[in-house]
């Protein structure tokens, strides 16, 4: 077993990895380094976290979901072959399964607003004595994530310089430019992100999306929540017009794009009456394949728009 030393360090520090003279230690979102004596190779990761590493070439052998499998978004498109999955809903860890899997780390997000790592703290109780947890912090933008999970690949032993790696950020950098020349043509188009089902509508506040705020940095206007719970301000239907986008961003991880559009005052939002609404990858992108692919998905959507429909 490996030894392991939790070392307190400030909450504002950033997440970085260093190697030590004979093992490995991170510092993670939480501002605790945790350092071991040899790098792990062992590693249980939640959704994200796997979805991070995997396209950099750092396989778990166990992950834990918010959901089942086919239905974490997360996760669609990554090769799971070899990985056994340790649980299907938020908070819920196998605790047996993962002593089995006898790991050297288990690497989540943590989420400040919340102060949890990823799956809350049942998930974080289900590893006790078991393994330390560790990762990146989840801030104010996916491509600081990401690049966030390319350090930490890198002191697990990942090589970068993987041509497919190298093919997917330049992808990404095609995507990014082609969103930010898309924007630009639309002057005054106005965005808003929501989710919600049949008791009423739910307004993003961007400040607690990294994503939304990358889109914003990039020149998207985006109409914040004003009376945000922390994510969402929660409308009654009877007040869902209460904002008047261009462009509707619609949470994409469960079944709004379908509840939505049933709803009789949907049609209340012009943006909705028009037609002019897309997915939102509503916080779980975590690397250049996936985000490039949203990227252009968000574009087309930008390119259609009529920026003018609300004036």
């Amino acid at each position: 077993m490996f030894r392991v030393a939790i070392l307190a360090v400030s909450l504002f520090a950033v997440p970085a990895a260093s190697a030590l003279a004979q093992g490995w230690s991170y510092t993670g979102g939480d501002g605790t380094t945790v350092a071991l004596d040899e790098v792990p190779v062992r590693i249980i990761a939640s959704q994200d976290a796997a979805a991070g590493l995997i396209p950099l070439g750092i396989r778990p052998v166990g992950i834990y979901a918010n959901s089942p499998v086919a239905d974490a978004r997360a996760l669609q498109g990554l090769d799971l072959s070899g990985i056994e999955i340790l649980g299907v809903a938020w908070g819920e860890v196998n605790r047996e399964q993962a002593l089995a899997l006898n790991p050297d780390i288990v690497i989540g997000e943590y989420w400040p607003l919340q102060t949890t790592w990823s799956g809350g703290p049942n998930a974080v109780a289900a590893f006790d004595q078991i393994a330390p947890i560790t990762g990146p912090v989840q801030g104010a933008s996916i491509l600081t994530l990401i690049e966030d999970y390319e350090a930490l690949a890198e002191s697990l032993g990942a090589d970068l310089n993987q041509p497919d790696i190298a093919a997917n950020k330049a992808a990404f950098s095609a995507s990014l430019a082609a969103f930010k020349s898309a924007v630009a043509a639309k002057p005054g188009l106005t965005a808003l992100a929501v989710t919600g089902g049949p008791d009423g509508l739910n307004i993003a506040d961007v400040t607690s999306s990294a994503e939304l705020q990358d889109f914003a940095s990039w020149g998207l206007d985006i109409i914040s929540a004003e009376n945000s719970n922390g994510y969402w301000e929660q409308l009654s239907w009877e007040l869902a017009a209460k904002y008047q986008p261009d462009l509707i961003l619609v949470d994409d991880r469960a079944s709004a794009m379908q509840i939505l559009p049933e709803q009789p005052m949907w049609t209340r939002i012009r943006a909705a009456e028009a037609g002019q609404v897309t997915r939102w990858p509503a916080f779980w992108l975590r690397n250049y394949a996936a985000y490039a692919q949203e990227l252009d998905f968000l574009t087309e959507a930008i390119e259609a728009a009529d920026p003018n429909l609300v004036l």
